[in-house]
């Protein structure tokens, strides 16, 4: 079944719900940085994520550095963001 790439609208609607992420240049994607107490609060809130991720078939890229963990949430089947990425960003929010 073929991913559906989300419309402005829907992309608009999206990063006014999850206000922390931010469109990069190209449209194709979100990305938000995260910072936390210490390695182990980012190593932690890192599992949650990938056990989410896991479960729904939707990997983001991410890279951790100590407390500094970056995401970036894009579908690559539908050339941007879709459904997926706005499910995993709610999730992501509910982490934290």
């Amino acid at each position: 079944m073929p991913v559906t790439r989300l419309t402005d609208a829907e992309c608009d609607a999206l990063l006014s719900e999850c206000p922390a992420w931010q469109l990069r240049a190209d449209g194709k994607a979100i990305e938000r940085a995260f910072r936390f107490g210490d390695f182990n609060a980012a190593f932690g809130f890192m599992t949650r994520v990938a056990l989410y991720a896991d479960k729904a078939d939707h990997h983001p890229e991410w890279s951790n550095v100590y407390n500094h963990v970056n995401i970036t949430l894009t579908t690559h089947d539908a050339d941007g963001l879709s459904q997926r990425d706005a499910d995993m960003a709610r999730a992501i929010e509910s982490f934290l």
